[in-house]
């Protein structure tokens, strides 16, 4: 019995570390670079990796998401290389997960838990800490149904409702009074954000957001811009959750508009994040101008322009006009150069800028104050016809 109790200790003190995973269906290049962006999210946990396994297949196992027989090649190499999670670089349903679980013996995660435990780790006002609440919750339930079902089964007979239904309704009536009243308060943040969105409309105030993938540096250039030192700017993913506004003034003195920071994207972002950061989400959906940021470092700039440019169409802020920012030409060099010819060619409205040192800012402000005024003017003539 001893000996059973200290082997729990040890398991339960053992460090964490992963085996990573993902399907193939055909496109090798992005899924490497989406496992590449999972190592990234693990290690912002403080979970090292120890393994990727990438299985080709037409379409994902419904049953374990990967095979079976894969799932238990994982399994062999995790118990002398203590390993302890295997992370899905995908979204699980609860049977592939309590499959990959039953299998492998792991402790199983989908890429959209390990992004909100990062969320939940950088909430730190209490409208962030709602909406990371309000996307737990969503992808909770899905689960609680499964386990509701099982719990049902394994206690029920014919005309009986079984031992753990009871309680798994319980359960279920307490989290939908829990998401309504987070859903009412996040309610009421939009309808005060339309109300100050009006107030600015009416005041003539044109807004810019910064929008872009996470670690891009966009707090960096609010920051720089607005010359606030007080901004939160770091160099890790989603270091920015809430909507930070800022009044930037042009060179010269001669008029200001305000510029928006909000939460950041990237592949696979899950649904229930971008449900409950609807309210934050809106600024950019709302802006007269987006600052899209690219990391001009990057290794695949162009796809992650595609990225961004999706989840706007998701957004339906995609129409909206536009200044590709590439960002971080300090660590690029003369790639910069390169990838704003290309997007030029696509149409884009480029400016390269360095938010440590300032590079770029005057041109920016520049492009940022003829398309305002360009709106002005049109809106203009647009009241005159």
């Amino acid at each position: 019995m001893s000996r059973q109790k200290r082997t729990s200790i040890d398991l339960s003190l053992k460090p964490p570390k992963a085996v990573i995973a993902a399907v193939d269906c055909g496109s090798a290049d992005d899924t490497e670079q989406s496992l590449d962006e999972l190592v990234m999210l693990l290690e912002n946990i403080g979970v090292p990796v120890a393994a990727r396994v990438v299985q080709k297949r037409n379409i994902p196992d419904p049953a374990h998401f990967i095979g079976a027989g894969k799932a238990l090649e994982i399994k062999e190499y995790a118990l002398p290389n203590e390993v302890t999670h295997l992370v899905v670089d995908d979204f699980l349903s609860p049977t592939q997960k309590s499959n990959l679980q039953k299998v492998t013996g792991l402790q199983v995660w989908d890429r959209a838990f390990v992004i909100m435990k990062i969320f939940e780790s950088r909430a730190h006002t209490a409208e962030a800490k709602l909406q990371v609440e309000l996307a737990q919750y969503r992808y909770e339930i899905p689960s609680l149904k499964g386990l509701g079902h099982q719990m049902s089964r394994t206690g029920g007979g014919i005309g009986t409702r079984g031992p753990g239904e009871t309680e798994f309704e319980r359960h279920r009536r307490k989290l939908d009074r829990r998401m309504k009243s987070i859903e009412q308060r996040l309610d009421d943040v939009r309808k005060r954000r339309e109300e100050r969105r009006d107030r600015r409309r009416r005041d003539g105030v044109p807004v810019a957001a910064l929008v872009g993938y996470t670690n891009s540096g966009k707090s960096t250039l609010l920051q720089a811009l607005s010359k606030d030192a007080g901004i939160v700017a770091k160099d890790q993913l989603f270091s920015t959750l809430d909507t930070v506004v800022r009044k930037i003034g042009y060179r010269g003195g001669e008029g200001h508009f305000l510029l928006s920071d909000t939460v950041g994207f990237i592949r696979k972002l899950p649904p229930a994040l971008v449900a409950a950061f609807r309210a934050t989400l809106e600024e950019a959906a709302n802006a007269d101008l987006l600052l899209l940021v690219l990391d001009s470092a990057d290794k695949e700039p162009i796809e992650t322009l595609g990225i961004v440019l999706d989840t706007l169409n998701d957004l339906k802020a995609d129409h909206l006009p536009r200044i590709v920012v590439l960002n971080k030409i300090d660590k690029s060099g003369e790639a910069a150069d390169f990838i704003a010819v290309e997007l030029r060619a696509r149409g884009e409205r480029v400016v390269c800028t360095c938010a440590l040192d300032g590079r770029g800012f005057d041109e920016l402000l520049g492009e940022i104050k003829k398309i305002f005024e360009s709106e002005v003017a049109l809106t203009g003539i647009k009241d005159i016809l």
